[in-house]
């Protein structure tokens, strides 16, 4: 497979390759001519590509595309943009090895278990989204026969979409299908040090849809970011990322009461009641603890809580299993765990694991080699402490690396206070045989999104959202869609010649 058929369009055939941005139909340069290069996460200094470091104008450019483009595709019949998802999901589909490969090089990912679950998850989730794109309708009320008062569903307009590095396909299928079957057009700023998947993704896309529908910038947070957030042409900005950058998106987006949405950090709990330690148990644990995603998912089951009956044993496999697995290139079918996105991301969590180190005993893991194959790039090693509390920086703050706090607890009233405990509350993980005290224990955990028996369990159309710190809104379903990418218009018709007036009750 040649690296051009998995780079979105270039200017040329030079090494590394070029690769612009999407905006009106167009793959444009930045206007003020700056570029910025794409790294390795995997080979430390080896440049991928360059993308555009687009800004304000650039955003302007394409902000005013969405908005030309706005009304035509709003006013299609929903069966012609559904029609338009569906084929747009084929393809997808059909290029998903390309995805997944140019994935795991762009973000570190590793293919075999990450970037090509990733990649199928974005056919699917388009797929979906095509599918209930006839939902979204409105209500008629009982009003007399003088009256017909009913509801419209109607699209928010031009949405602005920042993802993150981490998973940047799945990410974009949370939110591109939604905003477009719901009748939007969309600005999406591709994260600024994982954009290349999602550039073939637009390039994918574009086959299907009108020009300005799509449109992808390419650039900083800083700069992009803050000027898709601020502009005053985007009705709606759509965030996934860290809860302090959701912090001051919602600020800015606050000031000019723009619609928002925001998927943010999480410091998970994973609760494991006393019973038998099966290996479906270990197995569910390493799942949900996204190890093998280098940790570096908002939704990673991180503190993990053990009734003492069975804490040694869980410790003693867990490390094991942990142990067992392999760290290594991204792209190498064999590698369980790929790498880190970039320095800063390594260093930071080397200073939590120094942390660790000297505050905890390590079960397993612990610092990153200096030497050896696995120094060539950023990456870190899994890791399981133990002999710690609820009060420890390790089990209070997001690492976004491969690292687990074990924690003892004997009262199921103690444990459930130890995992509400934190400012976060985006996903929880319940481990028991016997279902009502997982059941009951489950519904007592501040978490938007809980997982009985399961490391995983999320499905396409059920609502994935936060409590408190972790975020504002819903996706992935169609509750998520309606709620979030559209608004609700009421309109009240008189009927007959003559026909007495409805009473007025509001205001």
């Amino acid at each position: 497979m040649s690296e051009q058929s998995v780079l979105s369009p270039s200017t040329d055939s030079t090494s590394p390759p070029t690769r612009l941005m999407l905006i009106g139909g167009n793959w444009v340069e930045a206007v003020d001519g700056e570029w910025r290069e794409i790294t390795s996460p995997g080979h430390r200094g080896q440049v991928l590509a360059r993308v555009p470091r687009g800004n304000a104008t650039d955003v302007d450019r394409a902000v005013t595309a969405a908005r030309e483009a706005f009304p035509a595709w709003r006013d299609q019949h929903f069966k012609e943009r559904q029609r338009v998802l569906l084929r747009i999901a084929d393809a997808l589909e059909g290029r998903a090895e390309e995805l997944a490969r140019l994935t795991a090089a762009d973000t570190g990912n590793a293919l075999r278990t990450q970037a090509r679950p990733e990649a199928g998850l974005l056919a699917e989730l388009f797929r979906y989204f095509g599918g209930v794109a006839g939902e979204v309708k409105g209500t008629t009320l009982p009003a007399g026969a003088s009256q017909l008062q009913y509801t419209r569903q109607e699209p928010l307009g031009v949405v602005g979409a920042i993802l993150p590095w981490n998973s940047p396909l799945m990410i974009a299928g949370f939110k591109v299908p939604a905003a477009l079957a719901a009748g939007n057009t969309i600005v999406l700023k591709a994260a600024e040090d994982a954009p290349l998947s999602i550039l073939l993704m637009a390039e994918i896309c574009e086959e299907f849809l009108p020009p300005g529908v799509l449109n992808v910038v390419t650039g900083t947070g800083r700069a992009a970011g803050n000027a898709l957030v601020e502009h005053p042409g985007v009705d709606k900005i759509s965030f996934t990322g860290s809860t302090e950058v959701g912090r001051g998106i919602a600020g800015k987006a606050g000031e000019r009461l723009a619609h928002l949405s925001l998927e943010l950090g999480g410091k998970n709990p994973s609760i494991v009641f006393p019973g038998a330690v099966t290996d479906e148990l270990i197995e569910g644990l390493v799942l949900s603890s996204r190890i093998s995603r280098q940790g570096q998912s908002c939704t990673a089951g991180s503190r993990l809580y053990l009734h003492r009956d069975v804490h040694d044993e869980v410790l003693a496999r867990l490390s094991e299993r942990l142990g067992a697995m392999k760290v290594g290139d991204p792209l190498d079918e064999a590698s369980d765990i790929g790498a880190v996105i970039n320095e800063t991301q390594f260093d930071s969590i080397r200073e939590y694991l120094e942390d660790g180190l000297s505050t905890m005993r390590v079960e397993v893991g612990g610092l990153p080699p200096t030497s050896g194959p696995l120094a060539e790039g950023f990456f870190h090693v899994p890791t399981l402490f133990s002999g710690g509390d609820n009060s420890f920086r390790l089990a209070r703050e997001e690492i976004f690396g491969p690292v687990v706090v074990a924690i003892a607890w004997t009262d199921v009233d103690e444990v459930v206070r130890m995992a509400n405990d934190t400012a976060y509350g985006l996903a929880a993980y319940v481990w028991s045989s016997d279902i009502d005290h997982a059941i009951t224990t489950a519904h007592r955990l501040e978490a938007g999104w809980v997982q009985v028996n399961q490391g995983g369990g999320q499905v396409v159309g059920q609502s994935y959202g936060g409590y408190k710190q972790s975020g504002i809104g819903r996706e992935v379903s169609l509750e998520g869609m309606i709620a979030g990418f559209t608004q609700t218009k009421q309109i009240n018709v008189r009927l007959g010649h003559g026909a007495t007036p409805a009473p007025r009750t509001g205001p």
